[in-house]
């Protein structure tokens, strides 16, 4: 039987994803090169303006912007409700020790800075300041877009934002990192940590500073665990074999498992974290066996959440419901296998 070879680009060697890169998952009826890129933006950036891979990971808010587009999808992609990357985003809000920032109300007025205002992570952090602490992108007094590290860094999109949301350019010349140590921005929302934080600048803190503790609250109230990325199939590769999109996800579903399994084998430590093992009993508590589950019905809140601040902060043209979002081949609840 000839099996059906192709491509797909990750953005990082996760663990969740290395047995499909390391040949112990197979998809079946396909032959998979996987291959790791460099950077998010190279794979992304590649992803939708050139499609140059079969499959890919791929921005679950550019994707989402898509979907919402009055005229139509406007990237030749479908996605798979399989999601490489989720963090909670608590922990990517920093700001200048000296800026008078304690609680998230006190960012209302401030200076904040962000690499893309369209961005993902920013994305659900508006959206968590708005529906927990009452903190609307209008209250914030301007927002400045720019590198973090690199200088030159601009708006993959154009944007048609609210009324009340001033957004901003900082300097072409400057970056985002260098103006939240001199205080020339008062905070920073960033889903990279700035390296005056890994340097350990006495002038640069994040907002949340035990922000473990508040994202676990976090998730026990809402019951979301945001999803940064999600896999895309390159509409023409899929409308020729739309077998291949239960197929991949159970393959990726397979890969995530093996790596669940291993961590939590207790006789070597597959990680170098010394304590390993009560770090994933004490999150098995929290999220049961399967803290990363794919699949629609497991992840019907953090879909429609972002879905939702995605239209309410502008990006998206209306609000897209979950259903419409993936194949139709993988709308049959969890992947498991």
């Amino acid at each position: 039987m000839t099996r059906l070879r192709l491509s797909y680009a990750s953005t990082y060697d996760y663990d969740r994803t290395r047995a499909l890169a390391d040949g112990r998952v197979v998809p079946d009826g396909i032959d998979l090169n996987f291959m790791v890129l460099p950077t998010i933006e190279d794979v992304f950036w590649r992803t939708a303006r050139y499609q140059d891979f079969d499959s890919s990971e791929f921005s679950f808010q550019s994707y989402l912007v898509s979907k919402a587009s009055a005229r139509g999808d406007t990237l030749p992609l479908i996605a798979i409700p399989v999601f490489p990357s989720r963090v909670f985003r608590h922990s990517a809000i920093y700001v200048n020790a000296d800026s008078g920032i304690e609680e998230p109300e006190d960012l209302k007025g401030k200076t904040v800075g962000v690499p893309e205002y369209q961005m993902t992570a920013a994305t659900w952090v508006r959206g968590i300041l708005q529906h927990e602490y009452g903190v609307h992108p209008e209250d914030i007094g301007t927002w400045r877009t720019g590198g973090l590290e690199q200088p030159g860094r601009i708006e993959k999109l154009k944007l048609d934002l609210p009324k009340g949301v001033r957004t901003e350019p900082i300097p072409a010349d400057r970056t985002l990192n260098e103006m939240l140590e001199r205080r020339e921005i008062d905070a920073l929302v960033t889903a990279r940590m700035p390296s005056s934080f890994m340097k350990g600048s006495p002038k640069v803190r994040r907002l949340f500073e035990d922000y473990a503790a508040v994202e676990k609250e976090y998730y026990k109230k809402t019951g979301i665990f945001p999803i940064m990325h999600t896999v895309v199939i390159r509409r023409d590769v899929y409308e020729a074999n739309r077998w291949i999109a239960r197929n991949l996800q159970k393959a990726f579903d397979q890969a995530k498992n093996i790596a669940l399994e291993q961590a939590y084998e207790g006789g070597v430590l597959a990680y170098s974290m010394p304590w390993m093992i009560p770090a994933i009993e004490e999150q098995r508590a929290l999220f049961g066996e399967d803290p990363w589950p794919y699949g629609i019905e497991k992840n019907l809140e953090a879909i429609g959440a972002l879905a939702q601040y995605s239209y309410e902060q502008g990006l998206s043209e209306r609000k897209v419901e979950a259903e419409e979002i993936f194949a139709p081949e993988t709308l049959g609840g969890d992947s498991r296998v």
